[in-house]
């Protein structure tokens, strides 16, 4: 039994006439009735009584009619949603991020955007410090991440940079800026809050790279283990920090932020898995590179 036979057949269930059933699907009567003849010969059943008015369901016929009836809606329904599927529409996204990159405007932008675009896609996120979410992305529990990959092991990754973002100075509000900007040498005596280099490779190496083009050895201050504690490590006035660019939009009472005169900079990116061909996921990946603006 072929689908346009079926469809042929409950065309002519439903208007109880070959001519008007042939009118309906496009085509002449001729044909309707060959496919129908062909369907009941394959049956072993007469489906229709021809009478005078038209034709009229046998109890065979209203038998299968009342077995196949969805079919033809079924079939238009699994192709829909495999055609949504193919296109990323549908499923399940697993997206990471960093405590600092949810500052980044490029963040909340594709996240929004792509829930928008795509509502039907059950989208969760996490946050962890870029090691962790590269190893979540290895393992398989995440499917994309937004990371900081300077010090990241790229092996089995695809990744995609999305800007970069000039450090900053976060001082105790208690703590006079030496200057505006902020020279680095003038702060060689204040303790350096930072990330352990274990959680947060990039921005701890990043910022005593700096310290030394400065020409001093930052004095290793408590650390914290990420950009918020950090931060509120810094309003302790326990010492200072550098993060990067969008921790401006971090009001935390207790500190201030500074730009630097010296330039240094830290890269957002996106990573995913290599072989990494999941719709969705590729979806969301474009939208990161050119999110749509809130």
């Amino acid at each position: 039994m072929e689908l346009r036979q079926i469809r042929y057949f409950l065309a002519v269930a439903e208007e109880s006439n070959f001519t008007r059933a042939a009118h309906r699907l496009g085509i002449s009567q001729p044909p309707l009735s060959l496919q129908i003849k062909a369907l009941e010969e394959e049956l072993g059943a007469q489906l229709f009584h021809r009478i005078p008015q038209g034709a009229e369901l046998t109890i065979a016929g209203k038998i299968l009619r009342d077995r196949i009836a969805a079919i033809p809606d079924l079939i238009a329904a699994a192709v829909r949603d495999t055609q949504r599927a193919a296109k990323g529409e549908t499923g399940s996204l697993r997206v990471g991020f960093t405590g600092s990159s949810a500052f980044n405007h490029r963040v909340p932008n594709t996240i929004r955007a792509f829930r928008r675009k795509f509502p039907e896609v059950e989208l969760s996120l996490s946050e962890n410090n870029s090691q962790g979410l590269v190893t979540a992305l290895r393992a398989g529990t995440l499917d994309a991440a937004f990371i900081r990959p300077t010090a990241i092991d790229r092996t089995g990754l695809r990744i995609y940079p999305l800007e970069e973002e000039p450090l900053i100075v976060a001082l105790p509000s208690s703590r006079a800026p030496p200057s505006d900007p902020v020279r680095l040498i003038d702060l060689a005596q204040d303790p350096l809050i930072v990330t352990p280099r274990s959680l947060g490779p990039t921005l701890f190496d990043e910022t005593v790279a700096l310290c030394r083009r400065c020409g001093f050895e930052p004095i290793m201050g408590q650390s914290a283990p990420q950009v918020a504690s950090v931060l509120a490590l810094v309003a302790a006035e326990i010492g200072f920090a550098l993060v990067p660019g969008t921790m401006r939009e971090t009001a935390l009472l207790g500190v201030n932020y500074y730009a630097l005169e010296e330039t240094a900079t830290v890269t957002l990116a996106l990573a995913i898995r290599s072989e990494e061909h999941a719709p969705a996921v590729l979806a969301f990946t474009a939208e990161s590179r050119f999110p749509e603006p809130g």
